[in-house]
Parts: C-alpha cells; structure tokens; sequence
C-alpha cells in the first residue's frame, strides 16, 4: 500500500470524538455514545476510507476501536508522544480537538502505520488479567518496602494484613491465567513451546501469550521493535554515539529482561553468547540486552516455524 487515498483521524475525549478526512478535509464531530458511534461508523462507510486512525487516550479508545473495526473499517491505534513529536516537527502549535484530529489524520498519511486486528474478546481478557497480575505484585512488592522501614508493630500488622489478602488475589489470578490458557489449545501449546527454552517460566510464557500475540509472525528486526529491545543508532559525520533501546512494549522488554537474567546462567546458548559478550568488554546491561533480544529471536523462530527449543 504505497499511497492511500483517503484517511480519517480521530481525537478522543470524554464526551465527543472530532474528526478529521483527507484529502477531503471534512471536520465533524459526534458525542462519544451508543449514537454518536453509529453516526460515525455510518459516516465513515460512505467515505470509504483506506485507514481510520485513533489516538490511544488511556482507555476512552477502546469503545471507539472496537466500533470502528466492528463495522469492517481498517483501524490503527496511534502512539499519542509520536502524534505530538508530529506536530512539532510541522509547526502546528496550536491545540484543540478539532486540530488534533487533522494532525492524527496528517500523521497516518506520512508514516502509514500497519493495520492490525484489534484482540478477541477472550486475547483482551487474557492480556488483563496478566496487566492486573503485574499490579498484585507491584502492589505486594511496595507494600514489602514499607514493612521493612515501619517500627510501630500495630501499623506492620496492618501491612501483614494488606500482604496476605494481596497473596490471595495473586493465587486467584494464577488460577483464572491458568483456565484461560487451558481452555485455549492454541495459546496452551504456544505456552508450551515457549517453556520449551531454559529461562522461560510461567510469568515470561504468560506474558508473551497476553501481550506479544505478533510473536512468530514478524521478522526478527519488527519483533525486537515491537519488545522495545531495538537499538537506535545514533551517528552524525563522523561523530558516533553509543546505541540505546526504548519504546515498545514495556512489559514484554521487562519479562524478557528476566528471562535473559536467568537464560545467562542456565541456558546454554544463551549463557555462552552472553559470556562471549562480556569477554569482549562489553558492559553487562548491554551484554545482557544482547542477550535478551537473541532469546526473543529464537523465541519467534521456535513460533513461527512451531518448533520446540533445541540446544544445538
């Protein structure tokens, strides 16, 4: 898809969705109802538009994707810091919605982000009981660190209390993960097949299945982007500067970072390339970044090829 014809932004707020279509460069606006979304989606049928692009907003997104792809119309979600560093780099200093939603609109048509399907029903309640999991366990975690610098006992009951109910919701959403990923035999053997790799537990597995369902079906360089564990050259003349990592998923790049701390002591060929790493000088965080996109890689092959983890 080299050159796209029509494309339709919309700014989301509480109430109301603006909306932007070029070439056309019709501005209209709907409340953010049952209504307003079947006057949209009808609106948006008779363009014809070639994408329909929405800016995530923290959770007011999701009613508006999931009508938009419902009604057969190809849906983007776009990354709002990328959707401002836009409108930096053309001058467009002003904002309101109506101006936001032609910059998302401009946006699509210069980048030309992928269309992806949006999750099932049953991928985004896999996805948030692994988000919700992750917060028990923030949440067990702080309250551990207040426990340590409490001295008045009455007050570290209160936190033993707080920790022991914490325990039990963290049982109960292992228990729920499990039936969801039993009750899927597609996501209990791409589980399994992960598993199959020293260093790659339950909460890695999990993780991966919940929140990379791309694993397999993208190239090395676009999953490792999509992990944010890409490094970005930075190189001007002769001048040469160190590479870094960032963006993606924060919560892939974090259980993969895990995988690989575990991976360079007990996975062979992960243990030898990391040591070979570190032997050359490298230092040890990009040593064991190294590490963790290698095993991402061979993690996506063992996906797509359906292949289980072999140490030769």
């Amino acid at each position: 898809m080299d050159e796209w014809g029509v494309v339709a932004g919309i700014d989301v707020s509480k109430d109301r969705l603006d909306v932007c279509v070029l070439p056309h460069g019709d501005v209209f606006a709907v409340p953010r109802d049952g209504e307003g979304l079947q006057a949209l989606s009808a609106r948006l049928l008779a363009l014809k538009p070639q994408v329909v692009a929405v800016e995530a907003t923290g959770g007011f997104e999701t009613t508006v994707a999931a009508a938009i792809a419902g009604a057969g119309l190809p849906l983007v979600i776009v990354n709002p810091a990328q959707v401002r560093a836009f409108a930096q780099a053309v001058g467009q200093r002003a904002k309101t919605d109506p101006i936001d939603a032609q910059v998302i609109a401009r946006f699509t048509l210069a980048v030309k982000p992928q269309v992806r399907p949006l999750p099932t029903a049953a991928e985004q309640l896999l996805s948030d009981l692994v988000t919700r999991r992750r917060q028990i366990v923030q949440m067990i975690s702080a309250e551990k660190q207040r426990e340590k610098r409490q001295l008045q006992p009455r007050l570290k009951r209160s936190i033993a209390r707080l920790v022991s109910a914490l325990t039990k919701e963290l049982t109960e959403l292992d228990r729920q993960i499990d039936d969801e990923i039993r009750g899927a035999p597609a996501w209990q053997a791409k589980e399994e097949l992960l598993r199959s790799a020293p260093g790659v537990g339950p909460i890695v597995s999990r993780t991966l299945v919940a929140e990379l369902p791309e694993l397999g079906q993208l190239d090395r360089r676009q999953i490792a982007a999509l992990a944010g564990l890409a490094p970005w050259t930075r190189q001007s003349g002769k001048w040469k500067g160190k590479s870094f990592i960032g963006g993606g998923r924060t919560s892939v790049r974090t259980a993969l970072f895990m995988a690989a701390l575990v991976g360079a002591r007990h996975n062979p060929v992960l243990k030898a390339f990391h040591q070979r790493l570190i032997s050359a000088g490298k230092p040890k965080l990009v040593a064991l970044t190294a590490t963790a996109r290698k095993l991402l890689t061979i993690l996506n092959t063992m996906v797509r090829t359906q292949t289980p983890w072999r140490h030769a």
